[in-house]
């Protein structure tokens, strides 16, 4: 009897560990999404007021005081006013591009003999370009945050619905900026992040591998935020408008740049903010999702 018991005791444990197994494995492949989603929630939640800043500065062309003075006579009730677009927008995206960029590298280095970089830079455009599909909430955030259509709309759904009798095109205005900053943009930061922490002073305990994340994610987006700025501005310009004509991105540029009096360092305006922001934004992603993916 004994002898038959312990004969039948390993099939149970074998069972269970194959009933286990690929939850195990589903978890794993699902980390880097929900990692990305989370580093993104902690971002917009803390930053989003400088981001409204920057919006005004890269619509107007007003300077940083101007445009705190404007936060400031709309009132506080209004200063989250368009924050659920950025956060389903952005918790979306990131996970997206985190996920996206890692399961595409895989799939593409078991079928593609090509160079790693070749194949991580093909994985970071197809990751950015799929982020694009979201764009409609980039777009309504923009039109929450521009202070011409507060009375046109108070919320979300309110703005969506505005856009609904222009056509589904209408929620993608804007789409050709997106699809170029999303694209190049990963392209660099998946491709500099490890070059740059390895530069970076060695890390021996918890705190100092998240502040090298920090830095590195941070100096990153600093860079990206600058060098993609006026792609951004003509990308807002384009999204403010709802209606009418749908100008290529060229010709947006050209009418900025005239409005701008021709001056490079007025199609900056707001870079500085913007270059502080990034720095902030992508040091908490970069070390959030680093973070969690340690302890998932």
């Amino acid at each position: 009897m004994d002898s038959e018991a312990h004969e039948k005791r390993p099939p149970i444990l074998t069972s269970s560990k194959q009933d286990i197994a690929p939850h195990i494995a589903n978890v794993s492949e699902m980390r880097h999404y929900l990692c990305g989603c989370c580093a993104a929630f902690n971002n917009i939640a803390i930053t989003f007021p400088i981001q409204k800043v920057l919006f005004r500065q890269q619509l107007y062309g007003i300077k940083t005081r101007d445009a705190v003075l404007q936060l400031r006579r709309d009132g506080f009730r209004n200063l989250y006013r368009g924050i659920l677009p950025p956060l389903m927008q952005k918790t979306t995206t990131l996970a997206l591009m985190f996920g996206l960029y890692e399961d595409l590298s895989c799939l593409l280095r078991k079928h593609i003999s090509t160079p790693e970089f070749a194949t991580r830079s093909l994985a970071a455009v197809l990751a950015g370009t799929t982020e694009a599909i979201f764009t409609p909430l980039e777009r309504v955030q923009t039109l929450l945050q521009d202070h011409k259509h507060h009375d046109k709309f108070t919320n979300t759904y309110q703005a969506f619905k505005a856009l609904k009798c222009h056509g589904i095109r209408e929620y993608y205005r804007g789409l050709v900026p997106v699809l170029f900053r999303n694209g190049f943009s990963n392209v660099l930061f998946f491709g500099l992040r490890g070059p740059i922490k390895e530069h970076l002073p060695t890390a021996t305990t918890h705190s100092a591998h998240l502040v090298n994340d920090f830095i590195c994610g941070g100096l990153l987006g600093a860079m990206l935020g600058i060098l993609f700025f006026p792609v951004n501005v003509v990308k807002t310009h384009m999204q403010s408008q709802i209606g009418g004509e749908f100008q290529s991105f060229p010709k947006v540029f050209q009418k900025i740049w005239l409005e701008r009096d021709r001056k490079l360092t007025n199609l900056f305006r707001g870079a500085h903010l913007n270059y502080h922001r990034s720095l902030i934004s992508w040091g908490i992603i970069n070390a959030t999702y680093e973070f969690l993916l340690k302890i998932i």
